[in-house]
C-alpha cells in the first residue's frame, strides 16, 4: 500500500464534498447535504425544482445532469468567497459546523493538483492576527482533476463496511479508495481499499474509524484519534497503527483558482507506526462554510514542521 498516498487523502478526504450540492433522494443527514437545502425526516433530499448557480459545480437533479452556471464576474471577483453551494450561505461568524460542511456521494468538484511542488504554508500576517495566502498561481506540473465522492453500495467491499457513507480516491497518484463515514459531529475513515477484489486486493479496516474532520470547527479546537489497521496489503496481511492529531492554527483569506474565501486552516500530524517503524507527515486544510477544504497541502513523509515549504501534494479547487 502506497503509504505516502494514503498521508496525502487522510486529510484531503473532504475535498469531494466541495459545494453543497448532491445528487437528490439520496441518503442526507441535514440540510447541507443535499442540493435543494432541505433534509426530509425520512433522511432523503428534496428533489430540486429549478436549476441554481452554483459555482461551475455540476448539480444533479431527478436523473439528470444539470451544468450548474459560474456566478458573474462581480461575484466572483468581489467578497471572500461565493454564495457557497444551493441551501447554504457563509455566514462569516469563525465558526464551521457540521450544517455547514456537506458530506454525502454523489458531488464532485474540479481540483488543480501537483505532486512535489514548493509552496508558501505560512502566508503573511495581518495587523489582526489573521493570514493571507495566495494559491492562486500555477505550479509546476499543475493539472485538473475531477474529485468525486462515490455510493459505497454494491462494490465487492461492501459486506465489510455496511455504515460507509462515501468512498473517495484517496490521492491522485494511487487508486485506492477511502471508505468514509459521516457521523453526527465528525467525519470517521473507516476502511481503504483497492478498486477491484482479488488475491492481490487491499482492504483494511480502522478500529476506531480516525477522525478525520470533528465539528463544531473554531480557532483553537482540536481533535485527535488513534486506530489500529489490520486486513490485507495487495494480498498481504498487515497491523499497524495511525494517530491523526489536528488543530485548528489559522484564519483568514485563502485565493485559489476559484476564487477567494474565508477560511480555518486545520493542522493536521499523522503518525504512523509499523513495527518499530515510526513515519510523520504533515498535512494542512483550508476550510471554508458551505464547501469544506477548498486548498489541502501535504508534506514530504517525516517532515516534522507544521508550517512546511515542500508539498509531496498541493490541491486547490478550481472551476
Amino acid at each position: 500500500m502506497d503509504h505516502r498516498s494514503i498521508a496525502v487523502a487522510l486529510v484531503l478526504v473532504a475535498l469531494p464534498v466541495v459545494g453543497a450540492c448532491s445528487t437528490a433522494n439520496t441518503e442526507c443527514t441535514v440540510g447541507a447535504d443535499c442540493a435543494s437545502g432541505v433534509c426530509e425526516s425520512n433522511g432523503k433530499c428534496a428533489p430540486l425544482s429549478t436549476t441554481h448557480p452554483d459555482g461551475g459545480v455540476t448539480v444533479q437533479a431527478d436523473a439528470q445532469v444539470q451544468e450548474a452556471q459560474a456566478g458573474d464576474a462581480s461575484e466572483q471577483e468581489t467578497g471572500t468567497g461565493g454564495e457557497g453551494g444551493i441551501g447554504c450561505s457563509p455566514n462569516h461568524d469563525g465558526t464551521i459546523t457540521r450544517e455547514e460542511v456537506p458530506m454525502i456521494a454523489g458531488l464532485h468538484a474540479n481540483f488543480v493538483i501537483a505532486e512535489n511542488a514548493t509552496v508558501d504554508s505560512t502566508g503573511t500576517t495581518n495587523p489582526d492576527g489573521s493570514r493571507s495566502w495566495d494559491f492562486s498561481g500555477m505550479l509546476a506540473g499543475d493539472h485538473t482533476v475531477v474529485t468525486t465522492t462515490d455510493a459505497p453500495q454494491g462494490q465487492w467491499f461492501s459486506p465489510q463496511f455496511t455504515t460507509a457513507t462515501y468512498t473517495t480516491k484517496l490521492s491522485d497518484t494511487a487508486t485506492l479508495l477511502g471508505l468514509f463515514q459521516a457521523g453526527g459531529q465528525s467525519l470517521l475513515l473507516q476502511g481503504v481499499v483497492s478498486p477491484t477484489g482479488g488475491t492481490q486486493q487491499t482492504e483494511v479496516d480502522y478500529t476506531p474509524g480516525a477522525e478525520i474532520l470533528g465539528f463544531p470547527m473554531m480557532m483553537g479546537s482540536n481533535f485527535s484519534s488513534t486506530s489500529t489497521i489490520t486486513g490485507t496489503d495487495q494480498g498481504v496481511q498487515v497491523y499497524y497503527t495511525e494517530k491523526y492529531a489536528s488543530t485548528v492554527d489559522a484564519h483568514g483569506t485563502l485565493k485559489v483558482p476559484y476564487g477567494t474565501f474565508d477560511v480555518l486552516r486545520v493542522q493536521t500530524t499523522l503518525t504512523r507506526t509499523v513495527g518499530a517503524v515510526v513515519t510523520l507527515t504533515q498535512s494542512l486544510a483550508f476550510i471554508a462554510e458551505c464547501f469544506g477544504p477548498v486548498a489541502t497541502l501535504t508534506s514530504q513523509s517525516n517532515e516534522t514542521k507544521t508550517e512546511f515549504t515542500s508539498a509531496a501534494e498541493a490541491q486547490r479547487l478550481a472551476p
